[in-house]
Order: C-alpha cells, then structure tokens, then sequence
C-alpha cells in the first residue's frame, strides 16, 4: 500500500484529492492508498446527501468566514480544521469478501482502528454506532465510505487537539445520531483523545502496511476542485 502524508492549503483541494486517489484506483486496482492530512483552517463539510439548512448554521459560518463544502462520501456534517487528523483509505473490493457490502467494511475497517489504537494506548476504545470510535460513550473519531465497482473510499476523522465548542457553534444537533449519543449535546459527545498526530500516523501505518512512496494525481485534484469543489451547485445542491 502506498502512503501520502500530503495536506494541501485549501479544504477543497483537500477534499477533491480523496476524490482523485479514489477514481486513480478504480483505473488501476492496484494503486491502494493510506493518506493524511489536517486542513490549516476550519471548515464545514457535509456528506453527500446532507441538508446545508438542516444541518448548519450558515450565518455562522459566514459571520466566521468559516467555508461549508460538500464531500463525496456519505455520513454527517461535520467540522474539520488544525487539532483534526484526518485519513483517507482507497482498497480494493475484489478479492476481500469483507469488502464487498456497506456494513462488513464498515467493521472490518473500525475494528482494525479500535484495536490499534487500544492497543498502543491503553485506552478503553469502543467502536460505537457503526462508524465512530469512542473512548467509552465519548466520540472522537466519524468515518464514511463511497464505493465504485471495483474500489473504495474510507475516510474518517480523529478529534486530537480540536476546539470543540466550535462545532457547538456551527452545528445544530443533528437530524441522525447513533443510539449511544442521547439527547447528548457536542460539548458533552465529542472529546479529543490528546494523542500526538504523529503517533496516530505510525499506527496506521503499521496497521495497514503502508510503506511506499505515493504519486499525487494533481490534474485530476485540479480539475475536481474547478468543476466540484469550488462550485456552488455542488456545496448546495441538498
């Protein structure tokens, strides 16, 4: 598996590169991808078919000058900027019978995370609902998945060092929660695990064996982020 520790300088660039990396492999199965990045501000990223006037508070967000986007994957709304680690995973479903339905990835990939992590730091990590990690009943990391014939996307999140009353100003609760949420506020569901990026980074390598070197597909991020991520018909199109 190759590794991209590759963060460009604008959420749509960073976004329209887990987009690239995934169409890169559906052309080539054999190119499967573990990359990092941490955008260096803060921005609102929906899920593909998430609600932008349900789902934020746009006169924040515009009172912030905070960007609301829209990724190609499924799952929520959340925020990501500096103190939020982010991954992306592009493999192939061929061949992996675990690969091949929505759920079976879904706890093939989370319980791999969970158990790295417990393991390393000793923390009492749960995988709850069906993508988040928590440490107990407090979330710290959100995942979501877009799959093609022959590849996947699994990108995800992970709270480190993240200001969390942010997302309590951004964000009305939200209209989907998992049943281990309650009628929990941000403030009091979302924690950061203060682990070292860096730290996060050597797990997941070590997990997936992820040694080579990686390309960047930069025509293919350009192009997305003209025609995609910068277009207002896609940011609003829920």
């Amino acid at each position: 598996m190759q590794c991209l520790d590759l963060t460009f300088p604008t959420p749509e660039a960073n976004l329209a590169c887990d987009e690239a990396l995934l169409d890169e492999c559906e052309a080539s199965p054999d190119r499967e991808v573990l990359r990092f990045w941490e955008s260096p501000r803060p921005f609102v990223v929906l899920g593909m078919a998430s609600r932008r006037e349900r789902e934020v508070r746009l006169a924040a967000c515009a009172a912030r000058g905070i960007p609301v986007l829209r990724r190609c994957s499924g799952g929520g709304t959340v925020v990501q900027g500096p103190g939020c680690l982010s991954y992306t995973l592009v493999l192939r479903i061929a061949g992996d019978g675990l690969l091949e339905r929505i759920d079976s990835t879904n706890a093939f990939v989370m319980e791999r995370h969970r158990r790295a992590l417990a393991e390393a730091t000793g923390l009492p990590i749960l995988r709850q609902g069906a993508t988040d990690l928590a440490v107990g009943q407090r979330k710290f990391s959100g995942n979501a998945q877009r799959r093609r014939r022959r590849c996947l996307l699994f990108h995800g999140t992970f709270l480190l060092d993240f200001p969390i009353p942010l997302v309590e100003e951004l964000l009305p609760y939200p209209p989907k929660v998992p049943a281990y949420r309650g009628r929990r506020s941000h403030g009091a569901f979302l924690a950061n695990l203060r682990v070292p990026a860096s730290r996060i980074k050597d797990l997941l390598r070590r997990s997936w064996d992820a040694t080579q070197a990686g390309d960047v597909p930069s025509e293919a991020i350009a192009s997305l982020v003209a025609h995609r991520y910068s277009d207002r018909s896609w940011n609003e199109r829920c």
